[in-house]
């Protein structure tokens, strides 16, 4: 994890605080800069100020006081009017770990063709495989030609993997192939791992960016305001909603039960219930539930299908972890990304369901179960999610030739800024029930 005694805190009037990503020039000095290319490019040399001032920060907080501070602030991304690298030096790489997502694909087409189009940049590899493609794969040459009509597929033309996490072989590889910008898309834990080779890197005082592009189809990734790929899976979990509806209300006494991901947050479950207005109750790891008793979900399930003759359940999958492993006495089971193991809790609760029903002989039930999971993570993501993988492809690229490394991008407050890798690894971003 990236070292907090190197973290650059700025502090100015009224109680402002810029919490700013580290340059190349903090170790290495005396670095020659260069004319920003996008000057001279047809496309944007019309435009006036296209270039971001040097003193551009995004609050992170705009909801204040009379009397509030102005509180922290991130540097604002964007290009800037000097780059640190000419442009037939940057040899540039894209890797992707842990699980799919939408936009994965849009994201390493806009990295690609936003270093060749607006830079000249012609050396651009991808990584086979995740981290572990850095010392155990071969490299797979990327091009505008290559990645054309990639965003129109689900899934990572580079492949990915989870765990495999080396820092010394990867920073050697980098060294050996003559790396100096790299570009992670991954989750908390790959942004912890981006954070490690950074740290590295620095230690061998090496010329080489790293830049993180935030990934998680949960949208659990602190500070930003959202990670790509969630607009696609709430609305591809509308799917699975609406065949849940279909079904319970075909039949008398007709439950649905459909499981989405949400790990440790709940917001595809919460939002896709707010848009489907077809669920009767929504289950997310931030709200506590039980089932016995008064209050609880078999009361609720009985009350509503005696008003409706139908019941939709959603359930994120890391909801109610702590009534299974109280039942089945569980151990903390990780995977290689380091993340708990989960018991299967939409099939957990459906047996229950069944089994209360069964005892009680009050109302005879048809229950069906949809676990649409892996269907919602490997399709192309839709048209907001193409934009939103746009900016942030570029903006990591603007960074990376502006001489930031050891960062990771994102939208704060809706303007897009450079965030230092502690901020989004150390908290995870959970749905605020009493908003």
């Amino acid at each position: 994890m990236a070292n907090d005694s190197r973290m650059k805190v700025v502090a100015g009037d009224a109680g402002y605080v810029l919490e700013d990503v580290p340059h190349l020039t903090d170790y290495i000095p005396q670095l020659p800069t260069f004319p920003n290319p996008l000057q001279f490019n047809p496309a944007y040399s019309v435009v006036k100020q296209y270039f971001v001032n040097l003193d551009d920060t995004v609050a992170q907080k705009v909801v204040v006081h009379k009397s509030s501070s102005r509180g922290t602030h991130f540097r604002r991304a964007g290009p800037r009017q000097r780059v640190y690298f000419e442009l037939d030096e940057v040899h540039a790489c894209i890797v992707t770990c842990g699980g799919l997502c939408p936009g994965l694909n849009t994201v390493i087409r806009e990295i690609v063709c936003g270093l060749h189009y607006m830079y000249g940049v012609t050396r651009v590899l991808g990584i086979d495989g995740g981290y572990r493609g850095f010392y155990a794969k071969n490299t797979i040459p990327l091009t505008p030609k290559v990645v054309d009509d990639i965003h129109k597929r689900g899934g990572t033309v580079i492949g990915t993997s989870r765990g495999g996490h080396d820092t010394s072989k990867i920073v050697d590889s980098i060294q050996d192939r003559e790396i100096n910008q790299v570009y992670i898309i991954g989750g908390d834990g790959t942004q912890k791992g981006a954070a490690a080779i950074y740290e590295e890197i620095r230690r061998r005082g090496l010329k080489v960016a790293v830049a993180g592009i935030p990934k998680t189809i949960d949208n659990d990734i602190a500070v930003i305001d959202k990670s790509f790929g969630f607009d696609s899976a709430v609305e591809e979990a509308q799917r699975a909603i609406n065949a849940a509806h279909v079904e319970a209300e075909s039949t008398e006494n007709g439950i649905g039960v459909v499981k989405l991901m949400g790990r440790y947050s709940g917001f595809i479950a919460m939002y896709a219930t707010l848009a489907s207005r077809d669920v009767d109750c929504c289950l997310i790891p931030e709200s506590p539930f039980f089932l016995e008793g008064s209050g609880g979900l078999y009361e609720y399930l009985e009350r509503k299908l005696k008003e409706n003759g139908h019941f939709v359940l959603v359930i994120a999958e890391g909801a109610g972890q702590d009534l299974l492993a109280g039942e089945l006495h569980t151990m903390n089971e990780k995977d290689a990304s380091g993340n708990k193991l989960l018991k299967d809790v939409g099939l957990w609760i459906s047996h229950k369901i069944k089994d209360h029903f069964a005892k009680a002989q009050r109302l005879q039930i048809t229950l069906k179960y949809i676990d649409p999971t892996y269907m919602v993570r490997a399709i192309p993501s839709n048209a907001s999610d193409n934009v939103y993988c746009t900016l942030l492809a570029q903006s990591a690229v603007h960074g990376a030739m502006a001489g930031y490394t050891g960062f990771t991008v994102g939208p704060v407050n809706g303007r897009h800024a450079y965030i230092p890798f502690n901020r989004i690894t150390e908290t995870q971003n959970k749905v605020v029930i009493t908003d």
